[in-house]
């Protein structure tokens, strides 16, 4: 319909309150110590019953009922369990992956006669900690800080969206808190629909996607990255917005070449345009057409619902679009 034509694009990350209860989560710290206390109830209920052929067992106490009762809580205890010992190791492979890839990094610098900077890494710890989490009526969701304070059972919705015509061209969904590792998803998806959306030519993000590899990801796909490196003073110096930042080094890397960039004016007007950009995107999805709160359970299912939300949005936009064409 001629309405879209990627060429700059935004792209950022806005909590879902999922259909779960924060308060049936449970913390691994938490399910051991419920654990060792049923099985402490069913060892009591099973001596007094035992003692005296039951002449002390209480009146209204059915035994074989307490005792199953118990037994079919452990069994879902041990379920969650063992999901959160299965996310764990998934957790360990990548934090070792990470620690090795820094450690052997840090070792050539060494060997090349350079100081590596800041202090090592430290090596990861393995297993399941105290405070992760799962929550027994979804357990793909997870506790997320929220806008405004607090924490809620969550999903993290990913949307790119397209400076110019503020369509929706790609989506995701994530049960990481963060926004670090979704750059490279979300190019994933661009470039797999680039015949009909064509390459964007360039990324803008906040502080919370930033990272050398995304940084690298989004150079190595052809589109020039504008993410923010950290927050910015809000009084800048008087003349600082009318200033060009120093020649940049030839041999500079990709992170401090977009650092030079977003410092540089016509950068710095290209980057405010993100706040334009899919920020009131979320606002419209969220406060006019009141989608807060996913309906399904499961990640996937969760994906599918913003797809069918990201779909309203693109609709609604082409009816405003059409009638200013």
């Amino acid at each position: 319909m001629g309405m879209l034509k990627v060429g700059q694009i935004s792209v950022d990350g806005t909590k879902i309150t999922a259909n779960a209860s924060k308060h049936r989560a449970r913390s691994w710290g938490h399910l051991v110590k419920i654990e060792k206390w049923l099985q402490d109830e069913v060892k009591q209920v099973l001596a007094l019953a035992e003692r005296e052929d039951g002449k002390h067992v209480p009146d209204g106490l059915n035994v074989p009922q307490e005792i199953a009762r118990r037994e079919e809580r452990l069994a879902a205890l041990g379920d969650a369990k063992r999901k959160l010992a299965a996310c764990a190791r998934e957790r360990d492979a990548a934090q070792q992956a990470e620690f090795d890839a820094t450690t052997a990094r840090r070792d050539a610098q060494r060997k090349a006669g350079k100081r590596p900077r800041g202090t090592g890494p430290e090596p990861p710890a393995t297993g399941p900690q105290d405070k992760d989490q799962i929550s027994l009526t979804d357990e793909h969701s997870r506790i997320m800080k929220v806008s405004g304070g607090g924490v809620e059972q969550c999903y993290n919705g990913q949307c790119v969206v397209d400076a110019d015509s503020l369509l929706i061209v790609a989506t995701g969904v994530t049960q990481a808190c963060n926004d670090k590792e979704q750059i490279k998803p979300m190019l994933a998806t661009l470039k797999s629909h680039a015949a009909e959306l064509g390459r964007p030519k360039q990324l803008s993000a906040d502080t919370g996607f930033f990272g050398a590899a995304n940084v690298n990801a989004c150079m190595e796909a052809g589109i020039e990255p504008l993410i923010a490196r950290g927050r910015e003073a809000h009084y800048p110096a008087r003349l600082a917005r009318w200033m060009e930042p120093a020649p940049l080094a030839e041999d500079a890397d990709g992170v401090t070449q977009m650092a030079h960039r977003l410092k540089t004016r016509a950068g710095r007007a290209d980057y405010a345009l993100r706040k334009q950009t899919v920020e009131p995107v979320f606002g419209v999805i969220k406060h006019v057409m009141k989608f807060r709160q996913c309906l399904w359970h499961g990640v996937e299912n969760v994906h599918h619902e913003w797809n069918l939300v990201a779909l309203a949005w693109n609709l609604k936009r082409m009816s405003v679009l059409n009638r200013a064409s």
